[in-house]
């Protein structure tokens, strides 16, 4: 008897998983850095590599300041294909031989400062991205409960709520530029206005 073939059919993902948790995320685009927030503040570079195909990213985190490095393999995935502020987050981190062992290509990157913010009580993750999405700025707040998520108010500073907008997702920000962007922007009512300049 053979080994059988693996399909999205006959494969399925456990609902209750204690490997993976839920995140719940909201993410809006920025004009610029936040009041009180600056480019020489402290923050990491990430480097992403989208797995083409796949749910998959390697994640590398470099800390400037110490020059030290922690490398995750993540899946991650909304499990309602139209609602991306709830998704359910794997990770696997990885020494550095196990990263040259699996070998996975610098295609589909994504590099981005990130800059950690509080207000109002709430830690905001900050991303200024480099690369060819260079000029694009977004954010992100994580939420413990799904009440606290779906009655959260956009921030002044922000300039529209991208968190259910595919194209503000990873898996397809990889394979876009900044220029993309501002043209699929212009196309619909988004946030035309903060990007016609």
């Amino acid at each position: 008897m053979g080994v059988a073939k693996l399909t999205d059919q006959n494969t399925a993902v456990p609902t209750g998983s204690k490997y993976a948790r839920v995140e719940r995320e909201r993410r809006y685009l920025l004009q610029d850095l936040p009041e009180g927030l600056t480019r020489p503040d402290p923050h990491v570079q990430i480097t992403d590599n989208y797995i083409t195909g796949t749910r998959l990213r390697l994640r590398k985190v470099r800390d400037p300041r110490t020059n030290k490095w922690t490398v995750k393999l993540t899946q991650k995935f909304a499990p309602d294909p139209r609602d991306f502020s709830r998704t359910i987050i794997t990770n696997i981190y990885l020494n550095a031989l196990e990263v040259e062992t699996l070998g996975i290509s610098d295609a589909n990157e994504i590099r981005k400062n990130r800059y950690l913010f509080e207000f109002e009580v709430r830690k905001w993750s900050v991303d200024m991205f480099l690369g060819g999405l260079r000029g694009m700025k977004k954010e992100k707040v994580s939420f413990e409960t799904d009440e606290e998520l779906d009655s959260f108010p956009k921030p002044p500073f922000a300039v529209a709520d991208v968190t259910n907008i595919g194209l503000f997702t990873g898996g397809r920000l990889c394979e876009l530029t900044f220029e993309d962007i501002r043209e699929e922007i212009m196309k619909t009512e988004i946030v035309r206005s903060s990007f016609a300049g």
